[in-house]
């Protein structure tokens, strides 16, 4: 077993979280969309809504009651390109379709490869 004391920890500061809630059967489609805009992954869950059978409006929409909820950490930088992406992909300007927003993250952590820790040592 490792000693703590070689291990650390690297910390990422400058990333957000995108969270998209859409109808079931949707999340792969999310998921390709953020993966095809730079994402590196996400993680893909199942959730019942509440309230969400009533009418929307005079389109009179009913929604379904199971969703699927795609949580993506994604940098700054590459935050409005995978944003706008499953976005479109999920057709969330149709209504009843879902809803996404993003929460900024104080702190993340996670493996960070080497190469890739030096190379953005570099052009910090």
């Amino acid at each position: 077993m490792a000693s703590s004391a070689k291990r650390k920890i690297t910390f990422l500061t400058d990333v957000r979280l995108i969270t998209c809630i859409v109808q079931r059967g949707l999340g792969d489609t999310i998921v390709h969309a953020a993966r095809d805009a730079g994402a590196q992954g996400a993680t893909v869950f199942f959730a019942k809504g509440s309230g969400v059978r009533e009418r929307l409006g005079a389109l009179g929409v009913a929604v379904e009651v199971e969703k699927e909820v795609v949580s993506i950490v994604v940098g700054t930088e590459q935050l409005d390109a995978v944003f706008d992406n499953i976005y479109l992909a999920g057709q969330l300007d149709t209504p009843g379709m879902g809803f996404m927003y993003v929460t900024p993250l104080e702190k993340a952590a996670t493996y960070i490869p080497q190469a890739v820790l030096e190379k953005l040592q570099k052009s910090a």
